[in-house]
């Protein structure tokens, strides 16, 4: 065999190996690594220190609605806070209903979406943020590709709207295990990964109905049990 047959042989069996590579060798392993990956190349596309994020967003495409609920979700998942999830739920709430109706990537308006961040800055946040949702991504990778696609993530988007109503509520227990439940289902969405979401979205819809069985049973007790804990509230926020 001569060396020009050996040099076609090794040729044709690189692009062998080239068609049996999965589609998505490329693509980042994790969600940290998807979203620094992600400001780079909007850094790199508007060719300035800090972008938009509105591109942002648009580089993720459907993926964006999974970022933007894993940045409004991490507030929730810190136990006995309140305020910020009540004000973090709107917009949540927001996502969850344009997830429902079938958008494609997320709406926001002109002014927050022209809101612009260092792009550093947000980075060495999202490496910050990998500590706590670390083990989440380790178990995370594309499969069930039918429930983050189609009308199955429409579906998604309509039993979100269940825990990220709870997270609205002041009362007690209301906003962690829903908060976590909702940064499952977002990490999911970013990792293609069917199984995570439906278990995201499984342990915050359980926790909601946990909650009002208990509420159903403690009858006219649960209502006294929730004026006071508001009470304590307002009085602990504005000092009596």
């Amino acid at each position: 065999m001569t060396r020009n047959d050996d040099d076609m042989l090794s040729t044709d069996a690189a692009r062998s190996d080239e068609d049996e590579a999965p589609a998505g060798a490329g693509e980042p392993e994790d969600v940290t690594a998807l979203i620094l990956l992600t400001l780079d190349k909007a850094a790199a596309v508007e060719g300035k220190a800090d972008v938009s994020l509105g591109r942002v967003l648009d580089s993720l495409d459907e993926r964006g609605f999974g970022l933007l609920l894993l940045v409004l979700a991490l507030p929730c998942c810190i136990p006995f806070l309140w305020g910020i999830p009540q004000v973090v739920s709107l917009p949540m709430l927001a996502v969850a209903f344009q997830i429902a109706r079938g958008a494609h990537r997320p709406w926001l308006p002109a002014s927050l979406r022209a809101r612009r961040f260092s792009v550093e800055r947000m980075k060495a946040s999202v490496t910050r943020v990998h500590r706590y949702i670390g083990w989440i991504e380790r178990l995370a990778r594309p499969r069930l590709s039918a429930v983050v696609e189609g009308a199955g993530l429409r579906i998604v988007g309509a039993l979100l709207l269940v825990p990220t109503i709870s997270i609205l509520m002041p009362f007690p227990g209301s906003n962690t295990a829903p908060g976590i439940g909702v940064a499952i289902v977002s990490v999911g969405l970013l990792e293609k990964d069917g199984l995570l979401t439906l278990a995201g979205l499984v342990f915050g819809l359980a926790w909601v109905v946990f909650l009002v069985t208990i509420f159903v049973l403690l009858g006219a007790e649960a209502t006294s049990i929730v004026k006071e804990f508001t009470r304590g509230l307002v009085s602990g926020t504005f000092g009596g």
